[in-house]
């Protein structure tokens, strides 16, 4: 087989890597990929540029694609490859509303009765301005389209939830996604990552997770696209899934069907675990990066046989599941000033370092030059481990971050220890 998959990130060089696995596999393209990417034929494509991929598939015979990031799903990406008669893993466009818009999968989430966080939506700022209140806080206001992960703000005062409109709808900092605002209730307990890929009736759960959003350590500063994770994540135990499951991935299929909107492809059910039992953060259509980076190396051999079933719509479980003895960890490299501004162009030192054989280095934001790789984006590599446990995974994980090195290099050291606590207190 020909495969193709689509991105540049961590998330997608994760991809490329377990699909390379599969010796039935004799040439993955990526477009546009990254120079860390061994073996993999780059093609200078963009992900928007959907006219351009198909072309791509058709000229070098490419049997299938594999979408990673959100914005070509929710641009048709699915529905433009099969029309012309390609095989492509994600959903719809139609289906892809569920990420593409956060009023779209409120709505939803109210029709079918899915557990989420009560909310109020606008569309001018004078009104959502007028609603803020003592009684609204906390809360979170989120732009309803896309924002690379950071589209929700948790606002603990007036004046924060107010600035926060501003940006969005007056502003515009996230262009046309801030048009509409959803100002949501402060949902408190513990979150997690439930991905389950479906082919629109059937599904597969894949290993839970946890990200970590914030910048910094102790869950501080901006929201970022993702600093680090963990999988399996300890707070959702076997009757906490089961639950998610019936509450809120069985009825997401389900309902999804039921209106007429299929759903194949990768659904990202954010939950918070809470005094009530699980509810919705948000949805995803799409591998979460960096959750891919640690559930991806954890899943079984018949990884690439459950995206392409998804795709012609016969799951038929079971998989080869995932080793449910290891755990695997993640830390993001960033450059310093990430999310905001941030410099490029500083050599990476300790690549070639005689690493572990558990440890998996995901680039994203490089560029290579004359056999030397040099940062070129905000979050630039995803060190990612696997261990017997999660302590182990992330003593692998920090011990090659250690090695691992470039100027104003920045990475959270916190990441897993929300996960190492929950099994304290299990434990007692």
């Amino acid at each position: 087989m020909k495969i193709l998959v689509i991105g540049s990130g961590g998330r997608e060089h994760a991809l490329v890597w377990k699909i390379a696995q599969d010796d039935r596999v004799e040439k993955i393209f990526c477009a546009p990929g990254n120079p860390g990417m061994k073996d993999v034929e780059l093609m200078k494509i963009e992900t928007t540029d959907i006219e351009s991929l198909i072309k791509a598939v058709k000229t070098e015979n490419i049997d299938f694609t594999v979408v990673g990031p959100e914005q070509p799903l929710v641009d048709g990406i699915v529905d433009s490859f099969e029309s012309e008669g390609l095989k492509i893993f994600g959903p719809s466009a139609a289906a892809s509303q569920l990420e593409g818009s956060k009023y779209f999968a409120k709505r939803f989430m109210e029709r079918y009765s899915i557990p989420t966080s009560n909310y109020a939506y606008f569309d001018n700022a004078e009104e959502a301005l007028k609603y803020m209140n003592q009684d609204t806080i906390p809360c979170v206001v989120k732009a309803s389209g896309l924002a690379a992960g950071k589209g929700a703000v948790i606002c603990n005062t007036i004046e924060e939830a107010k600035d926060c409109i501003d940006s969005m709808m007056i502003r515009k900092d996230f262009g046309k996604s801030g048009d509409m605002v959803l100002i949501e209730e402060l949902m408190i307990g513990e979150e997690a990552s439930i991905l389950a890929i479906s082919d629109g009736e059937n599904y597969v759960i894949l290993p839970s997770s946890q990200d970590h959003k914030r910048v910094y350590d102790n869950d501080e500063g901006p929201n970022t696209g993702g600093m680090g994770a963990y999988s399996p994540a300890p707070v959702i135990s076997e009757e906490m899934l089961s639950e998610i499951e019936s509450k809120i991935i069985e009825p997401t299929i389900r309902g999804m069907a039921q209106d007429g909107t299929p759903f194949k492809g990768l659904l990202y059910a954010g939950i918070m675990v809470t005094s009530d039992g699980p509810k919705v953060v948000e949805f995803n259509v799409r591998f979460g990066d960096p959750e891919a980076q640690v559930v991806i190396p954890l899943l079984g051999n018949e990884f690439l046989d459950l995206l392409r079933d998804s795709a012609a719509g016969e799951i038929s479980p079971p998989y080869s599941s995932a080793d449910t003895s290891k755990h695997a960890s993640c830390v993001v490299l960033a450059s310093e000033g990430y999310p905001a501004e941030y410099e490029v162009g500083h050599k990476i030192s300790g690549l070639d370092d005689d690493l572990n054989r558990d440890v998996m280095i995901f680039h994203a934001g490089t560029i290579l030059d004359k056999e030397e790789y040099y940062t070129n984006g905000g979050r630039v590599l995803t060190i990612s481990g696997i261990g017997n446990t999660l302590k182990g995974s992330l003593d692998i994980v920090y011990d090659t971050v250690n090695r691992v090195t470039f100027q104003g290099v920045h990475y959270r050291t916190d990441i897993g220890q929300r996960g190492l606590k929950y099994q304290e207190v299990v434990a007692e």
